[in-house]
């Protein structure tokens, strides 16, 4: 049988304690320690912290349901206006105006004229084919259509019949130029649509001639100035525009919605 091994020794430990340092005691240290005041470090000045700008909080988004789709709704855009075009414009039937500006122009009074006492006089020393239009309008109402009121607008009409028929002679002398010798076709179609043009017209100036010779009628039968319809006095001021008038201006408006309505 083998034997047991024998016991290890343990190693003596070193020394470690170190002798401690004499601590001074002596008076003199003391004194000069407790001499000397004690050492106050100065606090720091507060600095101002700039405040921090306020943000406003964005709104939350909105939760979305369960129900709810995962595309957004579509956006509605408005009505284009139809586009305008100057026919459309120029034949587009008249709008009717408001009641409210038919109001302002009723609750407007509505000044007289004051007149001229030497127009208002002038009438009684001079001819009728004398007067000026500022003349016969300073007439009293009392002379509506006397007899110098009456040459005056024969004068006018005679004067007016006589500047279409100059015209009509124009039109003529320029429809025997021959087209034919200009060289240029462009220029050639230039001519024949003034021709055109001009020969239209004269056809509305027939018209208006017709016209003159009824008012003139109307003279030498005394009915001249007066309407047709009510027999009011048409006025000075609507036969000095349109010396041919036969309605006054209430007869003439009514005519026209009659014709609005009804197509007559």
């Amino acid at each position: 049988m083998k034997s047991a091994p024998a016991p290890t020794r343990a190693k003596p430990m070193p020394a470690t304690a170190a002798s401690a340092k004499p601590v001074p005691t002596s008076a003199k240290a003391a004194a000069a320690v407790a001499s000397k005041p004690p050492v106050t470090k100065p606090a720091p000045s507060p600095v101002a912290v700039p405040a921090a700008p306020a943000v406003s909080a964005a709104p939350p988004p909105p939760k979305k349901g369960r129900g709810a789709s995962k595309y957004p709704a579509p956006q509605v855009q408005a009505p284009l206006p139809p586009p305008t075009s100057r026919f459309a414009d120029r034949f587009a039937p008249p709008r009717p105006p408001t009641r409210q500006m038919n109001n302002v122009e009723l609750d407007m009074p509505r000044e007289k004229q004051k007149s001229d006492p030497k127009l208002a006089n002038a009438w009684k020393s001079k001819a009728g084919r004398d007067l000026s239009e500022p003349e016969v309008l300073a007439m009293p109402d009392s002379e509506y259509m006397n007899d110098k009121q009456l040459e005056f607008f024969r004068i006018k009409l005679q004067t007016l019949k006589d500047d279409l028929l100059s015209n009509a002679g124009e039109t003529t002398e320029h429809l025997r130029e021959d087209t034919s010798i200009v060289p240029d076709p462009a220029d050639r179609a230039t001519i024949e649509e003034e021709h055109a043009l001009e020969l239209r017209t004269r056809d509305r100036e027939r018209k208006l001639l017709k016209k003159i010779s009824q008012s003139l009628q109307r003279i030498d039968s005394g009915d001249y100035g007066f309407c047709d319809e009510t027999g009011e006095p048409i006025g000075l001021g609507r036969l000095i525009a349109r010396p041919t008038a036969t309605l006054s201006l209430e007869a003439q408006q009514r005519r026209e919605l009659k014709q609005k309505m009804f197509g007559d």
